[in-house]
């Protein structure tokens, strides 16, 4: 059966950034990011020391692996155990980890074997961690505040990503990299408290059930059963009804989820058009700006500017977001966010100087901030309650598995091809994004609740 979110007997409404349990959770996220930005430079402080530098790097990469393995099944623990539970079940091993690491390298040398278990444990806790922090906020206010979360969780990352660096450094001066793992761990052990003061919205079941046909357990029954729902789906225009997590095993919970996504009309071209933002966009943005910074001239220096206007923009979306609180007719707004970064994206290979690289820079992190917190807030408006970890485990692998692949490749086709063709087809993968949205009918008419 579905389940939707009620809130409970005489709830007002009141604006998320000016809700005391939401600012709780949002502190706590900020505490937990801010410390995994000191990981991980602690992380790769460590590997540098024990190791070559090929040996850090794959310290640093190893924990990729197990996090896009398992953040499937991080989806259904998510919604098995409910976001909130599992949310401080993570930060809470974090926090154990990178404090035992820690105390590990006061009392003897560098190591690369404790750094590579450390790393593989974040990574496994990562998967789980990450699906339920996507469907957290839904319990924590009402649908019509779901966009100001969402730009208040892009303000916590922006604002981690610039103070995490620094404190980071300033642990590793005052401490070496186990007085930089124990800051990481205090800051972690931070959100716990505040986690746990949190209070979430209770799921209740609905005053109507729809039925849905039971299909034996063979994977040629699940296929056809798969696809007779959907089916069922795509001609009364409404999402695929399936059971709801906990209500069989967990294999059973994956399929139902991935079933739901596939069936539902809003969520499926979504998560489409959110994978090939990121394929066309993480490329560019990361190895091609690097190459592209070193043939122009600009220097680290130059490339850390242009990587300032970036955050400097997707800050302005968030913060816009934030205080407005909703943008009427999301899906196209996010359609022509998309479509016009790409264009802003593809630009940046054929900017003259440095300074309008950054001018550039800044509007593509605008645009690109401003899809991605409108795509993560219909994510947020249009999942039953019940499958949001699964629905964001999903869009998770979109954009920590698949993404990440277009790296090598942008790096090995800008030294076949040169900068400006491989930016350019990296744009029209991104923008292919927005048509996506501007093709589907459900999700271009798609909105953000009132």
């Amino acid at each position: 059966m579905t389940a939707t979110l009620t809130a409970p007997a005489g709830a007002t409404a009141r604006p998320a950034h000016r809700d005391g349990n939401v600012l709780r959770w949002l502190g706590a996220y900020t505490a937990s990011m801010v410390g995994d930005n000191v990981y991980y430079l602690a992380l790769s402080w460590a590997a540098v020391q024990a190791g070559t530098p090929s040996q850090a790097g794959l310290v640093m990469a190893v924990s990729a692996v197990p996090r896009a393995l398992l953040m499937l099944g991080g989806g259904v623990v998510a919604d098995r155990f409910g976001p909130r539970r599992v949310v401080i079940g993570s930060d809470a091993v974090r926090c154990a980890a990178v404090l035992a690491i820690a105390a590990l390298l006061l009392v003897s040398g560098p190591g690369l074997w404790p750094l590579v278990v450390l790393a593989v444990v974040f990574g496994i806790v990562d998967a789980v961690f990450m699906p339920a922090v996507g469907a957290l906020p839904a319990r924590l206010t009402g649908p019509d505040q779901l966009a100001r979360v969402q730009g208040l969780r892009g303000l916590a990352i922006r604002f981690a990503g610039v103070v995490g660096g620094p404190l980071g450094g300033l642990g590793v001066a005052l401490g070496g990299a186990a007085g930089a793992f124990g800051l990481a761990g205090l800051l972690i052990a931070l959100s716990v408290p505040l986690l746990v003061s949190v209070r979430t919205r209770d799921l209740a079941a609905p005053a109507a059930v729809t039925p849905v046909p039971t299909v034996a357990a063979t994977p040629e029954a699940s296929a056809v059963g798969a696809a007779d729902v959907s089916d069922a789906a795509e001609t009364s225009g409404a999402p695929v009804a399936v059971a709801e997590a906990g209500a069989g095993g967990p294999w059973r919970d994956l399929r139902e989820g991935l079933r739901y996504i596939r069936g539902h009309r809003v969520l499926a071209p979504l998560l489409v058009a959110i994978a090939l933002g990121d394929l066309g966009f993480v490329g560019p943005l990361n190895v091609g700006l690097t190459l592209l910074a070193d043939r122009r001239g600009w220097g680290a220096a130059g490339m850390g500017g242009v990587l300032a206007g970036f955050g400097a923009g997707a800050g302005i979306a968030a913060l816009l977001l934030a205080v407005r609180g909703r943008l009427p007719h999301a899906a196209r707004v996010a359609a022509g966010a998309i479509i016009t970064g790409s264009v802003a994206v593809g630009a940046l290979a054929f900017v003259p100087d440095l300074t309008a690289a950054v001018g550039v820079a800044v509007l593509v992190g605008l645009l690109t901030g401003l899809s991605g917190a409108l795509c993560g807030a219909l994510i947020q408006t249009q999942s039953e309650p019940a499958y949001l970890g699964r629905v964001s485990s999903v869009a998770g692998i979109v954009s920590l598995g698949f993404a990440p692949l277009s790296m090598p490749l942008s790096a090995a086709a800008i030294g076949w091809w040169g900068t400006g063709p491989v930016f350019v087809t990296s744009a029209a993968v991104c923008g292919l994004g927005g048509v996506v949205v501007l093709c589907s009918g459900p999700l271009r008419r798609a909105q953000l609740p009132l």
